[in-house]
């Protein structure tokens, strides 16, 4: 593997890890900076697919290990604690509807809108959405009834997963629909962005194997270096943001995101229309 070709990889890991769990979309920034970089110069399209999708594994790796404690406390507890099982039980009920809808139309959509403009589209409308969200938790602070993953029930679940649903459309974000979505359901910042990083777990370690799986027959030894980099280069700025995030949501709000992506996503278009860039499908 030549040195651009890592420097590439490189790039695209530390992209995945710095918008992961951002209300950003990682996707939608995967698509565009592949796009800038032109990694289909140096393999295929259906390798770039594989790649964004297993890399994601490496943000995952990075949420368990800060959250490594928690986790096998939830582990030990699962035959002897009721909060453990309740716990678990809201992580797959929440999982269900992005998995089965995934399935569904996954391929459909996939193949009309992984597409720049179409990504830069969903920005600024996931961008519209943060601004009224966060204007209706400011004006009804009452609406928050959760204030810790632990006071969820199933049915606040259901609706944090049917939110993340929204995410099969690239350029959504995950994060961003999964914790504004339980904003509007009454969790707190807080809670809703440790549900979602936890639901990130199952969501992305099922979307990494299920990738692997199925699309098995285009990897090759050759590509061992690739996938490395993207993954190890994705679990260290995963972990500098999941911290960083924490802290950060402790004082602030998503508004300076939202603004980011609007603006973001007007760049991209007329960027794209005007044909300064040179935008690859």
């Amino acid at each position: 593997m030549d040195i651009i070709f890592a420097l590439k990889a490189l790039v695209m890991g530390l992209v995945e890890g710095f918008t992961e769990f951002l209300p950003i979309s990682s996707t939608g920034h995967l698509i565009l900076a592949g796009s800038l970089l032109d990694l289909q110069r140096n393999v295929s399209k259906e390798v770039i697919d594989v790649f964004e999708i297993v890399i994601q594994a490496g943000a995952i790796l990075a949420v368990c290990w800060e959250y490594r404690a928690r986790i096998a406390s939830v582990l030990s507890g699962l035959t002897s604690d009721h909060k453990a099982r309740k716990f678990v039980l809201n992580l797959i009920v929440a999982f269900l509807p992005l998995a089965v809808l995934g399935l569904a139309v996954g391929k459909h959509i996939k193949a009309v809108l992984f597409k720049p403009v179409p990504v830069a589209l969903a920005f600024i409308i996931g961008g519209f959405v943060i601004l009224w969200a966060e204007r209706r938790a400011k004006t009804n602070p009452t609406a928050v009834r959760i204030h810790s993953v632990e006071d969820m029930s199933v049915s606040d679940a259901l609706k944090v997963g049917f939110a993340q649903a929204f995410a099969l459309i690239p350029g959504t974000s995950r994060s961003g629909a999964t914790i504004i979505g339980g904003m509007l359901f009454g969790l707190s910042r807080k809670a809703g962005t440790e549900f979602s990083f936890f639901l990130a777990i199952p969501t992305l370690l099922c979307a990494t194997f299920y990738s692997l799986y199925k699309e098995r027959a285009l990897l090759s030894a050759d590509l061992t270096g690739f996938f490395s980099i993207g993954t190890v280069a994705a679990f260290v700025s995963a972990f500098l943001c999941v911290r960083w995030l924490l802290r950060y949501i402790s004082s602030h709000d998503f508004t300076v995101f939202a603004w980011y992506r609007i603006v973001f996503g007007v760049v991209v278009i007329v960027t794209s229309y005007t044909g300064m860039v040179a935008w690859v499908d």
